[in-house]
């Protein structure tokens, strides 16, 4: 029979897809003993022990005994001789990256892991493209909830495995009326108008007539969610709980896949990121991002606002780093407006030199609105075009004319920013499973467990297929900016910070400052 000890090992090295053989479990159990590891840091010892390991490059499911030891010895020589390390430099761990250049991984079902796709993203995408984008989705959540605790079974018999929770796929459900049944799918609708749960290998119309109350967060067409329910004689499933699939952190996710390079900027470890986000807090805790929506050229105190806060910069030398201005930047398409419009894109030049003038250190990232002129409709949008941005660009050198979304990687820190109007747009397409919801829902939940920035079909919000992984969130940011129409807030789950900053339109000049070191944001 295992101890407490050893069962805490073991749910360890399980969270990791690895199994301990009765040697390795022997030579885990020294370990903590040769330095005394009490009981309570069983837990944080092993897990060390556990990411060390998982980046090896022979590294097998069930732990091998050699590399167990040699990943022991690196960590004994890990900061022995510690030279004093050189000053870091932001702007040379700072960038801007533009969600088409990001390179496309898809999740191989047969090996278990993410593989870089080997035929280059179009704009228009493939047959496959559409399949790729949704199985994606899909498999990247379940491998997740997989290796939740409540579903991984351990490799050595216990009571535990009394309180597992098994997931079954639609094909499994066939012959089986008056069983009950625990799937994962997307939530759609059939030709008949019949909400569907859909997955890999097929669908089951839903039967929400005996449902009490939903879990949290928002239900719409096209997310993914975790349904149990019994199986009937006419083939629906009868629904009893249903609920958003539970969110991985950033840092398990990481220490599983940190030699995937997600964002074409290169990958580092999880103690590369560790340390970068020691030294961030201790040396670097006088930088700051600016985060604004909606700044509308065509508004008379949109300018002043600007001014106003740009003087209050330089007054108070409190110069920051990255200011990030998100569209719409007209309160009204340029396609509906006049000349005068399209000439505020010029005059706005004027009022960001003098900031620039004063500290050559700030860069200034652009991101379009739904209602910016780019050159293509759907998610992710390009850049605003270059002859309304042109003269701006060979003003200012440090000027970013990005996607949205885009991504900043600072460090070891990523940050997402996205401008759209999510929260009206998803309020509109709910399902009929939660007929009461609120923004709360939004905020808290559906965003960062469906692991995507719009869980919503094609049909409701179009998007480029080929590019649908510019759009997903996983692993889990460190910050995601929302730059909505919808009412400023901010808030942290599961490890990732998430706020919008709110409109800079009106009397307020409303904005969001962000602390690197920190991790958090505070109205501007």
């Amino acid at each position: 029979m295992i101890d407490g000890r050893q069962r805490t090992i073991i749910k360890v090295f399980r969270k990791y897809s690895h199994s301990l053989g009765p040697e390795a479990l022997k030579f885990l159990e020294e370990i903590l003993d040769r330095h005394g590891i009490q009981d309570d840091d069983v837990e944080v010892s092993v897990e060390t022990v556990a990411r060390e390991y998982n980046k090896q490059d022979d590294a097998v499911m069930k732990v091998s005994l050699d590399v167990l030891r040699r990943v022991y010895d690196l960590l004994q020589d890990q900061g022995a001789g510690d030279a004093k390390s050189e000053l870091l430099e932001p702007d040379s761990h700072l960038y801007v990256i533009d969600a088409f250049e990001m390179p496309l991984w898809n999740w191989s079902h047969e090996r278990g892991t993410f593989e870089r796709s080997a035929v280059p993203p179009t704009i228009s995408g493939t047959a496959e493209s559409r399949i790729n984008a949704v199985r994606n989705r899909l498999f990247v959540i379940r491998q997740s909830i997989l290796r939740n605790e409540h579903f991984s079974p351990s490799t050595i018999p216990s009571r535990d495995r009394e309180h597992l929770v098994t997931l079954k796929s639609s094909k499994q459900l066939l012959g089986r009326a008056g069983e009950r049944f625990l799937l994962l799918g997307m939530l759609v609708h059939n030709n008949e108008g019949s909400l569907c749960l859909e997955d890999a290998d097929g669908d089951v119309v839903l039967d929400l007539s005996k449902l009490d109350e939903p879990g949290e967060g928002l239900y719409t067409e096209g997310c993914i969610a975790l349904v149990e329910g019994e199986y009937t004689k006419d083939g629906t499933l009868e629904v009893i709980a249903i609920g958003q699939p539970p969110c991985e952190d950033r840092e398990t996710a990481r220490s599983i896949y940190g030699h995937i390079d997600f964002l074409g900027k290169g990958s580092t470890t999880l103690l590369e990121d560790n340390q970068y986000a020691r030294r961030v807090r201790e040396e670097l805790s006088d930088v700051y991002f600016f985060f604004l929506s909606d700044v509308w050229l065509d508004h008379p105190g949109t300018f002043l606002g600007l001014q106003k806060m740009f003087d209050n910069c330089i007054e108070n030398s409190f110069i920051p780093r990255v200011i990030v201005m998100c569209g719409n930047f007209t309160s009204r398409s340029i396609a509906q407006g006049s000349a005068r419009d399209i000439q505020r894109y010029h005059v706005w030049r004027s009022s960001l030199l003098r900031i620039h003038r004063s500290q050559r250190i700030t860069h200034f990232v652009f991101v379009p609105g739904p209602l910016d002129v780019t050159s293509n409709a759907t998610l992710p949008r390009r850049p605003i075009l270059s002859s309304f941005t042109s003269q701006l660009k060979a003003k200012i050198p440090r000027v970013h004319l990005t996607t949205n979304p885009c991504r900043l990687k600072f460090f070891a820190q990523e940050i997402v920013v996205f401008r759209e109007d999510t929260m009206a747009r998803m309020l509109r397409n709910t399902v009929e499973v939660k007929p009461n919801v609120s923004g709360e829902d939004l905020r808290r939940y559906t965003m960062l467990d469906q692991s995507h920035l719009t869980p919503l079909t094609s049909q409701v919000q179009p998007v480029s297929f080929d590019f649908d992984h510019s759009l997903r969130l996983y692993p889990l940011p460190t910050a995601v900016v929302l730059a909505d129409r919808y009412e400023k807030y901010k808030l942290t789950y599961s490890g990732c910070h998430v706020f919008n900053p709110g409109s800079f339109v009106g009397s307020s000049f409303t904005f969001s400052t962000y602390c690197p070191a920190e991790g958090s944001s505070e109205e501007g």
